[in-house]
């Protein structure tokens, strides 16, 4: 198939970030597999190899072949390789497992096996004196043991997008816990549209772990020894979505899954759930300015909003021949050169960098409502711990998605999960 977008809004980077693999128990399917890889081999020095997966967005190709070609201190090859859902981390997995593993690849999570193995490197000594400028939440899913096994490229927040136009005309503001919001979504659904799209699932997918943190909850302890997911907040966080559900004003399906703004673009709702990276073409569309954007809202007055940070980083092989010279590389594209950090993030898609001192400099995210969308990310972002599998993501989504559509036994549900979640756990710390 040709490497031509699928959907309006949705990259392949979007289809790997959330597919249902690479640890992080997300729910995306694949839409076409990608075609061969490419390379580069300017620069001076030892040889390294370098792994992307395949990105849909025009010219990231063109943009990794100069970082490399830019690069003076080693001669990098660039591999762009195909493989859409599953196949890249599956791919990256065998790789570091054989005799040929990239000195230098990205993804979007690691596996706690890999660094019991000795396959990843640890990259403490490139980021120490930066590690400050990195919000803690995109450095808990690259760390086991308190060391950082992969530096973030590429930061993915996700709200509420909703129509400044409709909230006025309904008479109503933004919402700051989720019983404000069951109260204004019964007013902005009418004949013409709904009030709030999550998905065909009613929020599951979207919403399973952000829903928790937005309850003042986590999943795994703060030493990741025990699951904590089960508690009568969660429980009660998770029991809302089905109230909001109830109260018929969010659209039950879509053609597209929430990931993709069309059905907000279209008029034919108030608000959806969606990312940042949808923000250039919803001001594109007939929409326009006509729009703002806020975080799930609080469970209670005893918690905050919540957001997720999303996104890839870049690992090291710890078999590489040329270590230093990998670690060196790495560093000087996502630690040192902001400049390659920029582009990478505003120029083809539109994310957020993830030094904070390199985001605030930005100049497309310096402006609202994207600088709204950063402020949001700094303020709110959360991310799961690297001991927080596919297994467990799978469990716990399984779990949300028996209460949200029955709205009863959250608690008794999450214990089961725990349960289950808890096993798996073990499995990892042995």
């Amino acid at each position: 198939m040709s490497q031509q977008r699928i959907f309006s809004d949705i990259t392949r980077r979007r289809f790997l970030q959330y597919s249902g693999s690479a640890m992080l128990g997300g729910s995306l399917l694949a839409a076409c597999a990608g075609t061969g890889g490419t390379g580069n081999t300017s620069g001076n020095g030892p040889v390294l190899t370098q792994w992307y997966h395949q990105y849909g967005e025009p010219g990231t190709h063109e943009a990794v072949l100069k970082y490399a070609k830019d690069y003076t201190k080693a001669k990098v090859n660039v591999s762009w390789v195909p493989g859409t859902g599953n196949e890249y981390p599956n791919k990256v997995r065998a790789a570091l497992l054989g005799s040929s593993a990239p000195d230098v690849f990205e993804n979007s999570a690691l596996s706690v096996d890999q660094v019991k193995a000795g396959l990843l490197a640890p990259l403490d000594d490139i980021i120490v004196d930066a590690k400050s400028d990195f919000k803690p939440s995109s450095l808990a899913p690259f760390t086991v043991d308190g060391k950082v096994y992969g530096i973030k490229m590429i930061n993915d927040p996700t709200f509420v997008y909703y129509r400044k136009s409709m909230f006025q005309q309904a008479g109503v503001e933004v919402p700051k816990t989720i019983d404000e919001l069951i109260a204004i979504v019964k007013k902005l659904s009418n004949a013409d549209h709904k009030a709030l799209y999550l998905g065909p699932d009613g929020g599951v997918d979207a919403l399973n772990q952000i829903a928790g943190w937005a309850a003042g909850g986590d999943f795994l302890s703060p030493d990741n020894k025990q699951v904590i997911f089960n508690t009568d907040r969660m429980a009660a966080a998770y029991e809302k979505i089905y109230e909001l559900n109830a109260t018929g004003a969010v659209l039950p399906d879509a053609p597209t899954f929430w990931w993709d703004s069309s059905t907000f673009q279209q008029g034919q709702v108030a608000m959806q759930w969606c990312g940042l990276w949808a923000m250039p073409l919803i001001q594109k569309s007939a929409v326009k300015d006509d729009f703002g954007i806020f975080p799930w809202p609080a469970l209670d007055g005893q918690s905050q909003p919540a957001t997720v940070n999303g996104g890839w980083a870049e690992m090291v092989s710890a078999k590489s021949k040329n270590l230093d010279a990998a670690k060196a590389y790495v560093k000087e594209l996502w630690i040192t050169n902001t400049q390659v950090q920029n582009d990478w993030n505003v120029a083809y898609g539109f994310h957020v960098p993830p030094r904070i001192s390199t985001s605030e400099k930005t100049p497309k995210l310096t402006v609202s409502p994207a600088s709204d969308a950063v402020e949001l990310l700094n303020k709110y972002g959360h991310a799961n711990s690297s001991y927080w599998n596919a297994t467990m993501g799978t469990t716990l989504a399984n779990a949300v998605s028996t209460i949200v559509k029955s709205g009863k036994n959250g608690k008794a549900t999450l214990d089961a999960a725990a349960d289950k979640c808890n096993d798996e756990l073990q499995k990892e710390l042995s």
